[in-house]
Protein backbone atom coordinates (compact mmCIF):
# COMPACT_ATOMS: atom_id res chain seq x y z
CA UNK A 1 0.00 0.00 0.00
CA UNK A 2 1.41 3.64 -0.56
CA UNK A 3 2.79 5.49 2.16
CA UNK A 4 0.25 8.26 3.82
CA UNK A 5 2.11 11.84 3.70
CA UNK A 6 1.25 14.57 5.64
CA UNK A 7 1.53 18.29 4.19
CA UNK A 8 1.10 21.08 6.58
CA UNK A 9 -0.87 24.03 5.38
CA UNK A 10 -2.15 27.68 5.34
CA UNK A 11 -5.27 29.08 4.52
CA UNK A 12 -4.71 31.60 1.22
CA UNK A 13 -7.39 34.59 1.50
CA UNK A 14 -6.38 35.99 -2.02
CA UNK A 15 -6.79 34.04 -5.15
CA UNK A 16 -5.41 35.86 -8.41
CA UNK A 17 -2.18 35.59 -10.38
CA UNK A 18 -0.49 38.73 -8.28
CA UNK A 19 -1.50 37.01 -5.47
CA UNK A 20 0.40 33.70 -6.50
CA UNK A 21 3.58 35.68 -7.98
CA UNK A 22 3.76 36.57 -3.99
CA UNK A 23 3.38 33.53 -2.14
CA UNK A 24 6.08 31.96 -4.81
CA UNK A 25 8.59 34.67 -4.27
CA UNK A 26 7.73 33.81 -0.47
CA UNK A 27 8.96 30.01 -1.05
CA UNK A 28 5.19 29.29 -0.75
CA UNK A 29 3.40 27.37 -3.65
CA UNK A 30 -0.59 28.04 -3.91
CA UNK A 31 -3.03 25.32 -4.14
CA UNK A 32 -6.72 23.90 -4.00
CA UNK A 33 -8.27 20.82 -1.92
CA UNK A 34 -11.53 20.40 -3.84
CA UNK A 35 -14.15 17.50 -3.93
CA UNK A 36 -16.07 15.84 -1.24
CA UNK A 37 -19.30 17.92 -2.19
CA UNK A 38 -17.44 21.05 -0.28
CA UNK A 39 -16.69 24.13 -1.50
CA UNK A 40 -13.16 24.38 -2.37
CA UNK A 41 -10.77 25.60 -0.10
CA UNK A 42 -8.07 27.58 -1.46
CA UNK A 43 -4.33 27.03 0.91
CA UNK A 44 -0.69 27.82 0.17
CA UNK A 45 2.13 24.77 1.64
CA UNK A 46 6.30 25.26 1.89
CA UNK A 47 8.23 24.79 -1.45
CA UNK A 48 10.60 22.76 0.19
CA UNK A 49 8.39 20.59 2.18
CA UNK A 50 6.56 19.68 -1.36
CA UNK A 51 9.52 19.19 -2.89
CA UNK A 52 10.71 16.74 -1.05
CA UNK A 53 7.33 14.83 -0.53
CA UNK A 54 7.60 14.61 -4.79
CA UNK A 55 11.21 13.35 -4.72
CA UNK A 56 9.69 10.38 -2.77
CA UNK A 57 8.05 9.02 -6.27
CA UNK A 58 5.04 7.75 -5.17
CA UNK A 59 3.66 11.48 -4.15
CA UNK A 60 0.56 11.10 -6.63
CA UNK A 61 -0.50 7.77 -5.42
CA UNK A 62 -0.38 8.60 -1.94
CA UNK A 63 -2.78 9.72 0.10
CA UNK A 64 -1.88 13.14 1.68
CA UNK A 65 -3.06 14.50 5.29
CA UNK A 66 -3.49 18.55 4.71
CA UNK A 67 -2.91 20.42 8.17
CA UNK A 68 -4.72 23.62 8.38
CA UNK A 69 -6.06 25.62 11.20
CA UNK A 70 -5.77 22.65 13.39
CA UNK A 71 -7.80 20.55 11.42
CA UNK A 72 -6.94 16.94 8.99
CA UNK A 73 -8.10 17.10 5.47
CA UNK A 74 -7.44 13.36 3.55
CA UNK A 75 -6.79 14.08 0.02
CA UNK A 76 -4.92 12.70 -3.46
CA UNK A 77 -2.92 14.76 -4.89
CA UNK A 78 -4.09 14.92 -8.87
CA UNK A 79 -2.42 17.51 -10.51
CA UNK A 80 1.26 19.34 -9.86
CA UNK A 81 1.74 22.13 -12.85
CA UNK A 82 5.58 22.31 -12.98
CA UNK A 83 7.58 25.56 -14.02
CA UNK A 84 8.35 24.51 -18.16
CA UNK A 85 12.02 25.91 -17.15
CA UNK A 86 12.70 25.32 -14.20
CA UNK A 87 10.23 22.73 -12.95
CA UNK A 88 9.49 23.84 -9.64
CA UNK A 89 6.01 23.18 -8.29
CA UNK A 90 3.55 26.29 -9.05
CA UNK A 91 0.42 25.29 -8.34
CA UNK A 92 -1.13 21.78 -6.77
CA UNK A 93 -4.57 20.61 -7.15
CA UNK A 94 -6.14 18.17 -3.71
CA UNK A 95 -8.68 15.91 -4.20
CA UNK A 96 -10.65 15.41 -0.95
CA UNK A 97 -11.51 11.76 -0.36
CA UNK A 98 -14.91 11.68 1.73
CA UNK A 99 -14.98 8.30 3.79
CA UNK A 100 -15.34 5.25 1.73
CA UNK A 101 -14.42 6.89 -1.37
CA UNK A 102 -13.00 4.82 -4.81
CA UNK A 103 -10.46 6.35 -6.47
CA UNK A 104 -9.04 6.23 -10.17
CA UNK A 105 -5.60 5.95 -10.16
CA UNK A 106 -2.38 4.88 -12.32
CA UNK A 107 -0.25 2.17 -10.61
CA UNK A 108 3.46 1.39 -11.75
CA UNK A 109 3.92 -2.22 -12.81
CA UNK A 110 6.97 -4.27 -11.39
CA UNK A 111 8.28 -7.93 -12.95
CA UNK A 112 9.76 -10.27 -10.60
CA UNK A 113 11.10 -13.49 -10.60
CA UNK A 114 12.64 -13.27 -14.03
CA UNK A 115 14.99 -15.34 -13.39
CA UNK A 116 12.67 -18.47 -13.34
CA UNK A 117 11.17 -17.43 -16.75
CA UNK A 118 13.12 -19.64 -19.17
CA UNK A 119 12.04 -17.27 -22.16
CA UNK A 120 14.20 -14.68 -20.41
CA UNK A 121 16.98 -16.85 -19.29
CA UNK A 122 17.47 -17.66 -23.31
CA UNK A 123 18.06 -14.39 -24.02
CA UNK A 124 14.54 -13.01 -24.72
CA UNK A 125 13.34 -9.70 -23.69
CA UNK A 126 10.58 -8.53 -21.93
CA UNK A 127 8.67 -5.97 -24.30
CA UNK A 128 6.55 -3.59 -21.39
CA UNK A 129 3.12 -2.26 -23.36
CA UNK A 130 2.07 -1.07 -19.69
CA UNK A 131 4.16 0.47 -17.37
CA UNK A 132 1.43 1.65 -15.54
CA UNK A 133 -1.90 0.24 -14.69
CA UNK A 134 -4.93 2.21 -14.54
CA UNK A 135 -7.09 1.03 -11.34
CA UNK A 136 -10.12 1.96 -9.32
CA UNK A 137 -9.01 1.80 -5.99
CA UNK A 138 -10.42 2.25 -2.36
CA UNK A 139 -9.00 5.28 -1.40
CA UNK A 140 -7.35 4.16 2.30
CA UNK A 141 -6.03 0.89 0.15
CA UNK A 142 -4.19 2.41 -2.90
CA UNK A 143 -1.19 0.26 -3.82
CA UNK A 144 2.17 1.46 -4.38
CA UNK A 145 3.03 -0.81 -7.20
CA UNK A 146 1.35 -3.66 -8.90
CA UNK A 147 4.17 -7.18 -8.94
CA UNK A 148 3.58 -9.41 -11.89
CA UNK A 149 5.36 -12.78 -11.50
CA UNK A 150 7.11 -13.88 -15.41
CA UNK A 151 7.69 -17.55 -13.51
CA UNK A 152 7.21 -19.95 -16.23
CA UNK A 153 7.03 -17.61 -19.38
CA UNK A 154 8.34 -18.77 -22.62
CA UNK A 155 9.41 -16.59 -25.32
CA UNK A 156 5.91 -15.82 -27.68
CA UNK A 157 4.48 -15.30 -24.17
CA UNK A 158 1.96 -12.38 -23.33
CA UNK A 159 0.85 -11.06 -19.66
CA UNK A 160 -2.73 -9.76 -19.59
CA UNK A 161 -4.58 -7.92 -17.03
CA UNK A 162 -6.69 -11.56 -16.60
CA UNK A 163 -3.22 -13.13 -15.01
CA UNK A 164 -2.57 -10.53 -12.53
CA UNK A 165 -3.93 -10.64 -9.27
CA UNK A 166 -4.81 -6.85 -8.00
CA UNK A 167 -4.60 -6.33 -4.04
CA UNK A 168 -7.83 -6.11 -2.43
CA UNK A 169 -10.05 -3.02 -2.65
CA UNK A 170 -8.55 -2.58 -6.67
CA UNK A 171 -9.79 -3.48 -10.07
CA UNK A 172 -9.37 -2.74 -13.37
CA UNK A 173 -10.36 0.92 -14.48
CA UNK A 174 -10.51 -0.68 -18.18
CA UNK A 175 -12.96 -3.55 -18.20
CA UNK A 176 -14.52 -4.26 -21.53
CA UNK A 177 -11.26 -5.94 -22.91
CA UNK A 178 -8.26 -8.60 -21.73
CA UNK A 179 -5.27 -6.22 -22.28
CA UNK A 180 -1.65 -6.89 -22.62
CA UNK A 181 0.31 -5.81 -20.40
CA UNK A 182 3.84 -7.02 -21.62
CA UNK A 183 4.89 -9.91 -24.13
CA UNK A 184 8.26 -11.90 -24.53
CA UNK A 185 9.97 -11.45 -27.54
CA UNK A 186 13.25 -12.43 -28.90
CA UNK A 187 16.69 -10.94 -28.81
CA UNK A 188 16.93 -8.05 -31.64
CA UNK A 189 20.49 -9.56 -32.64
CA UNK A 190 18.10 -12.87 -33.12
CA UNK A 191 15.71 -10.99 -34.62
CA UNK A 192 17.57 -9.41 -37.12
CA UNK A 193 19.83 -12.45 -38.05
CA UNK A 194 16.82 -13.99 -38.86
CA UNK A 195 15.39 -10.69 -40.96
CA UNK A 196 18.50 -10.98 -42.93
CA UNK A 197 18.06 -14.98 -43.73
CA UNK A 198 14.67 -14.52 -45.11
CA UNK A 199 15.36 -11.56 -46.86
CA UNK A 200 18.12 -13.10 -48.91
CA UNK A 201 16.12 -15.91 -49.62
CA UNK A 202 13.28 -14.16 -50.47
CA UNK A 203 15.61 -11.96 -53.24
CA UNK A 204 16.56 -15.57 -54.38
CA UNK A 205 13.42 -16.75 -54.64
CA UNK A 206 11.51 -13.97 -56.38
CA UNK A 207 11.12 -13.13 -60.25
CA UNK A 208 12.43 -9.78 -61.12
CA UNK A 209 9.82 -7.03 -60.57
CA UNK A 210 8.19 -9.07 -57.64
CA UNK A 211 7.67 -7.63 -54.79
CA UNK A 212 7.66 -9.86 -51.24
CA UNK A 213 4.48 -9.26 -48.97
CA UNK A 214 5.13 -8.32 -45.48
CA UNK A 215 4.16 -11.01 -43.00
CA UNK A 216 2.14 -10.04 -39.87
CA UNK A 217 3.66 -9.76 -36.23
CA UNK A 218 3.68 -12.66 -33.57
CA UNK A 219 1.83 -10.47 -31.60
CA UNK A 220 -0.82 -8.49 -33.05
CA UNK A 221 -2.59 -7.96 -29.54
CA UNK A 222 0.67 -6.38 -27.93
CA UNK A 223 0.58 -4.04 -31.05
CA UNK A 224 -3.42 -3.05 -30.97
CA UNK A 225 -2.83 -2.31 -27.34
CA UNK A 226 0.18 -0.11 -28.15
CA UNK A 227 -1.48 1.53 -30.75
CA UNK A 228 -4.73 2.02 -28.35
CA UNK A 229 -2.46 3.73 -25.68
CA UNK A 230 -0.97 5.80 -28.05
CA UNK A 231 -4.68 6.78 -28.85
CA UNK A 232 -5.67 7.84 -25.60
Amino acid sequence: MSDALTLPAEARERAGKGASRQLRREGRVPAVIYGGKEEPTMIHVEEKELVRQLGTGHFMNSIVTIEIDGKSVRTLPKDVALHPVSDRPEHVDFLRLAKGAKVDVNVPVIFTNEDASPGLKKGGVLNVVRHELELVCEADKIPSEIEIDVTGKEVGDSIHISEVKLPSGSESAITDRDFTIATLVAPSALKKSEGEEGDDQTGADMEPGETAATEQGPDDDAALEQQEKSAD
